[in-house]
Parts: structure tokens; C-alpha cells; sequence
């Protein structure tokens, strides 16, 4: 009640962006990290937190030397704000979809982006030019963050996702495909298996790409170990290393379609073939304009079991 009164009260004097960075402080339990992530100063977000503890005449967190902790009646306000917040961005979204503009805001990853987004965002334009699409590309890890917290609308990337909250549907499989230089000892064999491949010095993206998990969960399950020399941030980049005889790869088959060098020779293995399956997710506890749903339904037309 007393939490309830002071909210009440100072109804007028509480922002909607103070309650954005208490959340982003609660999530954190750090205020460099949580300042880093509203493109804050330290300083700023403590004079704003404490303002707020000001108001509601109590602490709401409970500070320590590396890492602030709710207290009870913190715990109260994260769930109140969280409806708050919630409820502040499907009013924008409703009052968005009554105008004849429409925006949506898309994340992928970037294994995905430069090959998919082309071709998708045509099709798209096609059937619904009044809609702009905003792309963010990301790795999995912070679209799925953004799409449960309401910064994206849906996002695009590799399974699996480990979210209880999130909507999750596969579009397609893809499969993932040998990539080696032309004069490579491998091209010598008619058929070579991943136990083979995994002798050789590997490139792999860095840890931050879910791709390098689906190749390594892949041998894994093979009860195979890669030989990794080089961790790469992009894909072209593994492509060009491997063209030049640093070492071999496994690349999505979208990519190595697009790859107008054709430095590299790329080749299906012999016997159970890793893949990598491709879906979108969406947040379905936010409000989906009727433009998210006719993304979502292109996608589904266009893509689904591709």
C-alpha cells in the first residue's frame, strides 16, 4: 500500500525513463553495465536512480561492492514498472497502426542478414510498400533480449533459443556445407564425412555467433573435437582465409550461393550432414501490430519449409 501511495502521489514527477533504467538496473545488477546499455553516463543513471528512491521514500536496491541487489519493495516496483513499460508500448504500437505508415523493427543475426535480407525485404516491398522495415543485425544472444524487452518487433536467427517466453517458429533447414580451397587436398576424394574434415586446422566465427555453436554441437554429437586455429567476427572474412589455404570451414548454404568470388569450392558431406535450422521469434505477451503480422505471414508464405 505504501509503495502503491507514493507511486500515486508522485504520479506526476515519475517519468517513463526513469522506470526504463530502474529495469535496465534491475536486469543487470550493475550500474556501469546498465549505464553502457541506455548510453549513459555512470553518474547520470545514479542521480536518476536515487531521485527515484527519493520519491518512493526507501531504497530499492541494495548496494554492493560489485553488483546492487533489489530489496523488497524494489522487487514490487520491477514487476509494477514492467507492466508499465509494457503497457506504454502497445498503446504507441495501437496508435502507430492506425495511421497509414507503418514501421517495423527487425532484428537477425548476421550469419543470416546479408544473404536473406535482400530477396526478403523485395518481396516484402512488393506486397506492402507503405510498411518500412528498420533492421537491426545482432547476435542471437542480444536480439533475444531485445525482443523480449520490446526494442525489436521479431527477429530473425538460427535455432535454438532458449527463452520461456518467446514465441519461436522454424522457417526452413539449411544445410551447412564443406568449405575448402580449390587446390585442397579433401577435392581428391569423392566423398569425404565431417570425421574427415575435422582433422584439418578449422576457421570458425567467434563465440559470439550461434553458427560456430551449431558446428561444434554437430560434432560433438559425432563425438568429434575441430582443430580451431583462427576465430573470425565475419563470415566473408572465414571465406577469404579459407581461399587463401589457412585452414577449412563449414558454411551455410545461403552463403556459399552468394559467394561471387568463387575462390572457394564447397561440397555436402558423405552421411548425416549438419545443418542449422532458421526461424523467427516474437514476444507474444506484446501487442503485434496487424504490420508485424503481415511480415510474419509473408514470411510463412514465402520461406516455410523452404
Amino acid at each position: 500500500m505504501r509503495l502503491t501511495h507514493c507511486l500515486v502521489s508522485n504520479a506526476m514527477s515519475l517519468e517513463i525513463i526513469q522506470l526504463k533504467q530502474f529495469v535496465a538496473l534491475a536486469r543487470t545488477r550493475n550500474f556501469t553495465r546498465a549505464a553502457e546499455e541506455l548510453n549513459l553516463s555512470q553518474p547520470a543513471l545514479s542521480r536518476s536512480i536515487q531521485k527515484l528512491e527519493e520519491q518512493v521514500a526507501q531504497p530499492l536496491f541494495e548496494r554492493k561492492p560489485r553488483e546492487v541487489i533489489l530489496t523488497d519493495l524494489g522487487e514490487l516496483l520491477l514487476e509494477r514498472a514492467k507492466e508499465i513499460l509494457r503497457t506504454v508500448e502497445d498503446t504507441l504500437s495501437l496508435l502507430r497502426d492506425e495511421g497509414q505508415q507503418g514501421r517495423i523493427h527487425l532484428g537477425i543475426i548476421p550469419t543470416i542478414a546479408p544473404y536473406f535480407l535482400p530477396e526478403l525485404l523485395r518481396r516484402f516491398a512488393e506486397s506492402f510498400p507503405q510498411i518500412s522495415v528498420v533492421v537491426e543485425e545482432s547476435p542471437t544472444e542480444d536480439l533475444v533480449r531485445k525482443c523480449n524487452h520490446g526494442e525489436i518487433d521479431l527477429a530473425i536467427l538460427a535455432l535454438p533459443v532458449y527463452d520461456q517466453y518467446l514465441e519461436c517458429e522454424e522457417l526452413f533447414e539449411e544445410e551447412l556445407l564443406l568449405c575448402v580451397a580449390p587446390d585442397h587436398e579433401l577435392l581428391q576424394a569423392e566423398k569425404v564425412t565431417v570425421a574427415e574434415v575435422v582433422e584439418y586446422p578449422f576457421i570458425l566465427l567467434n563465440e559470439t555467433h550461434c553458427l560456430s555453436e551449431n558446428v561444434e554441437a554437430f560434432c560433438r554429437r559425432q563425438l568429434l573435437q575441430t582443430v580451431q586455429i583462427k576465430r573470425i567476427s565475419q563470415l566473408a572474412t572465414v571465406q577469404e582465409l579459407v581461399a587463401l589455404g589457412h585452414g577449412v570451414s563449414i558454411i551455410p548454404q545461403m552463403a556459399s550461393a552468394l559467394d561471387s568470388s568463387q575462390r572457394c569450392v564447397y561440397r555436402s558431406f558423405t552421411g548425416e550432414r549438419p545443418s542449422r535450422a532458421v526461424a523467427m521469434i516474437w514476444n507474444p505477451y506484446r501487442h503485434q501490430s496487424k504490420w508485424v503480422q503481415a511480415f510474419q505471414n509473408h514470411l510463412r508464405k514465402h520461406y516455410q519449409g523452404k
